[in-house]
């Protein structure tokens, strides 16, 4: 579904990412990981249009979307998080989802403001779509709720809710567990797979939290100074020494 080819991004002298090669197959959860300063979200920024790579080619479905825009990406089936939440704060829990829906829906402008019988169907539709996302994952409850009083570990779910809501084949998380406790990050590794077998996706997360990138991958890479230093199962990269020395700085014998 998707494959990076040697992507490589420089600010003026300084390579954040280099030869970045990984591929994510139809449903599969695969985790990219590393210490802070990696280049992780550098390459997720890549992968969905925010940056444009210096160099080398990224193919989701068989076309090189490098440098292509945002809302092009997210129209050919890649939706994202960010590492710090970003909803409308203060607008409702729907309307949040209801935004999202655009993309798919596409009104006119003069069916939009004259409000003709096109533009209220598929208004319709989309609310019914984005109540029946909110009722899968326990947040029907609070469709009329503000985004920003909701819980942090709901406001997570809200984001992630409102990305399926474009109706992607590839979902990448940065960092979804950020901030939650053990019991909120279990919750999170079953909603997770839930959502791909229940939406048929692909995942591909950024994780510091180990036990999440390891109980729900089914492969990792490893990023340390923009360089890809491992790849392979959860079990194999455990042991590895260069990833061992990269996120404890000490020899893996010690």
């Amino acid at each position: 579904m998707l494959e990076t080819k040697n992507v490589t991004m420089q600010f003026g002298g300084l390579t954040a990412v280099s030869d970045f090669t990984i591929h994510v197959g139809d449903n599969e959860i695969v985790g990219l990981i590393g210490p802070n300063g990696a280049g992780k979200t550098t390459a997720f920024n890549m992968i969905t249009g925010m940056y444009t790579p210096t160099r080398g080619e990224i193919v989701f479905n068989g076309r090189n979307i490098a440098g292509k825009a945002p809302y092009v990406i997210t129209g050919a089936g890649i939706a994202r998080t960010f590492q710090n939440i970003r909803l409308f704060h203060e607008m409702p829990v729907l309307e949040n989802i209801l935004a999202a829906r655009i993309l798919r829906e596409k009104p006119g402008l003069f069916e939009s403001v004259l409000h003709l019988p096109g533009y209220l169907r598929r208004e319709q539709k989309s609310r019914t779509f984005a109540l029946e996302l909110l009722e899968l994952v326990g947040l029907l409850d609070n469709a009329g709720d503000m985004a920003v009083s909701l819980p942090y570990g709901k406001q997570r779910r809200l984001e992630i809710v409102r990305a399926l809501a474009t109706e992607p084949k590839l979902l990448l998380l940065d960092e979804p567990a950020a901030g939650m406790n053990p019991q909120e990050s279990q919750e999170l590794m079953d909603f997770i797979l839930d959502i791909r077998g229940r939406f048929n996706i692909a995942v591909l997360l950024i994780e510091h939290h180990m036990q999440v990138a390891m109980g729900i991958c089914q492969r990792l890479y490893v990023l340390d100074y923009g360089i890809t230093i491992a790849e392979g199962p959860p079990a194999e990269i455990r042991k590895n020494k260069k990833v061992i020395d990269a996120y404890l700085g000490v020899d893996a014998n010690a």
